[in-house]
């Protein structure tokens, strides 16, 4: 399984976003905490809304937490980064990368960056500093998963109920 990993979100609202994200698109999701903002159940679920009971969401109650995790896990770890040098397009995603994306505020730690198995980047216009979070997410989630299982194929019964092709 794919994961979203979020460092030290800031924003409430760009997490809710994210975790809608991942339920929908069937992706797990690592907080690593300290938070801007609580990050107990109550509190996510104001901005996940009724999404929550479709997503894994595990905490982590510091880098080093996660760090351990995700070794014994054996995650690759993709960060998502402005001053990443390869292209999210370009980057082999294989089944349980761990997508991580920085704080809104700050991004990531140096030795974050130096953690990282890969660093990719989502090409924008030059003179513009960076695109949302959430949606920085969603792109590169859908093409790590396009990757991983394929396009996916719709059917009439995805989006009306019925179940014809």
């Amino acid at each position: 399984m794919l994961r979203l990993a979020l460092y030290q979100p800031d924003i409430p609202q760009n997490t809710g976003t994210m975790l809608r994200t991942a339920a929908c698109l069937g992706l797990s999701v690592e907080i690593i905490e300290p938070a801007g903002f609580d990050v107990s159940d109550r509190h996510l679920r104001r901005s996940g809304l009724d999404y929550l009971d479709h997503v894994a969401i595990t905490r982590h109650r510091s880098w080093e937490a996660f760090s351990q995790w995700r070794r014994a896990a054996g995650c690759r770890l993709v960060l998502a980064t402005t001053s990443g040098a390869l292209p999210y397009t370009g980057f082999a995603f294989s089944e349980g990368d761990c997508i991580l994306l920085g704080r809104e505020s700050a991004g990531v730690p140096e030795s974050v960056h130096e953690a990282a198995d890969a660093r990719v980047v989502v090409p924008i216009r030059p003179g513009l500093r960076s695109l949302n979070v959430a949606v920085a997410a969603a792109m590169i989630a859908g093409e790590a998963l396009r990757q991983v299982a394929g396009p996916p194929r719709l059917t009439r019964s995805t989006w009306d109920g019925t179940s014809q092709p």
